[in-house]
């Protein structure tokens, strides 16, 4: 999926100053974006370093950590931290990692339409005999390192490697339980007592979800529908183009008509068609709904914001859900110190630094399981392995082809309000994917 989400539940610009403050006090790193000019000298004793994870997220602490971790292994060199909005990155990539100006370590976002455009214009170093060096290979999951490989069309699953996750993600359903008490609902283990428990919460005047039509969260919701009538062929021939993909089949058509069900009974807002991300998150931090269905990079956010009992598990009955390796670590084909940023990815897959990511709500790839002491994040990582074992992430809606992330808002919109059937939503779907999916 596309990660606008982090960037909208994390926050970023109102915590970039305390970010600043708290680096200088701690003379760990240099931040380029805290009142220098944030260009680097290009010197061996330098790594270049882009993210866009807060601070406080478990992403943000454990690679704050691998600086520390890198700097006292590296004697004589600085990390030159700088932190990116997702926007910029995504909109500025192709032009900055064509330049001289390119970091020498930056997060970018997976996928066929991000990280597989840039390997396909040879933008990205081949990580491939790297990986095979250092043992990321053999670290990494199946399903974690689908999105690391990369074919010459910039399909994902198979080829070079250009891209390295350290951790992983994926969606679940959010349960406030305080109103679940408090309205005598049942917490759903199954689909249809969800189903019976959004009827409940409607019937006291409740809207039961929380939902974002502007942002990605309406779309997922939509195709966590599909994802509960498909199966891994289906998932290949949307997202890998093993097979043809028709948004009339039994699954599509199946989500495109209860999504706009969901809309008339109630349990998704209209008023929500124009809410971004972050306002489906605080809504559901402030008790306002009682369900939230959205991804593990909320985690850590509930655990220290919510101030009510709530739980959390996986879609009911289904097999597939969202999810997959997280963001990419990429070298840019004109980093100047390569070697110091393979060693920089190779401390953050280190087990002190995932571990130290699996007691702070991420989900590590390569931790040792006895370290992670933290309740919620053993539940968390639990359903995780869960998921992995039945081969079970389906990757986000809008990863197949370029752009197709907009159209999923726009269109999804006009679902909600109902400007568009069912079957004209679909239709528009298979236009915009048939036009951007790649010649074979």
């Amino acid at each position: 999926m596309l990660t606008v989400r982090r960037r909208t539940a994390r926050r970023r610009t109102a915590r970039r100053a305390t970010a600043c403050t708290a680096v200088a006090l701690s003379g760990a790193l240099l931040l380029g974006g805290c009142g220098g000019s944030g260009s680097g000298s290009g010197d061996a004793h330098t790594l270049r370093l882009w993210h866009y994870e807060g601070p406080d997220s478990a992403m943000g602490v454990a690679w704050n950590a691998a600086i520390k971790e890198f700097e006292a292994q590296h004697p004589g060199v600085k990390v030159e931290f700088e932190e990116k909005g997702f926007e910029q990155i995504q909109k500025t990539a192709p032009m900055v990692l064509n330049s001289s100006d390119a970091p020498d370590l930056m997060e970018y976002n997976k996928g066929n339409a991000t990280t597989g455009q840039l390997s396909k214009q040879g933008l990205l170093t081949d990580l491939t005999a790297e990986a095979s060096r250092r043992g990321w290979d053999k670290k990494l999951s199946a399903a974690v390192r689908t999105t690391s490989r990369y074919d010459t069309n910039g399909v994902m699953g198979s080829g070079n490697w250009y891209g390295v996750p350290d951790y992983a993600e994926y969606t679940m359903v959010f349960y406030n339980k305080d109103l679940f008490t408090k309205y005598q609902v049942a917490q759903p283990t199954s689909f249809a007592e969800l189903t019976a428990a959004m009827d409940a919460f409607t019937r006291k005047g409740i809207t039961p979800l929380a939902n974002a039509g502007a942002e990605y969260m309406a779309q997922q919701y939509l195709y966590q529908l599909a994802l509960s009538k498909a199966d891994r062929s289906w998932v290949d021939a949307y997202q890998l183009y093993r097979g043809k993909t028709d948004f009339h089949d039994a699954a599509w058509t199946y989500a495109a008509r209860t999504f706009a069900d969901w809309v008339k009974k109630g349990y998704l807002s209209r008023k929500t068609t124009s809410t971004k991300a972050e306002d489906a998150g605080v809504s559901w931090i402030q008790g306002k709904a009682p369900i939230l269905f959205s991804g593990s990079w909320w985690y850590g956010r509930f655990r220290s914001e919510a101030n009510f009992a709530w739980d959390s598990g996986l879609w009911p009955g289904s097999k597939l859900t969202l999810g997959s390796g997280g963001n990419l670590w990429v070298v840019p084909k004109n980093a100047r110190n390569k070697q110091l940023a393979y060693d920089f990815i190779d401390i953050t897959l280190s087990k002190k630094i995932q571990n130290l990511l699996g007691n702070q709500g991420g989900i590590p790839v390569a931790a040792d399981p006895s370290a992670i002491t933290d309740p919620r994040s053993q539940l968390l990582i639990e359903n995780f392995r869960t998921l992995s074992a039945r081969d079970g992430l389906a990757f986000y809606p809008d990863w197949p082809v370029n752009g197709f992330y907009d159209v999923l808002v726009s269109e999804t919109q006009k679902l909600m309000t109902g400007g568009a059937t069912p079957d004209a939503y679909l239709d528009a779907l298979q236009q915009a994917y048939d036009k951007g999916v790649p010649q074979r």
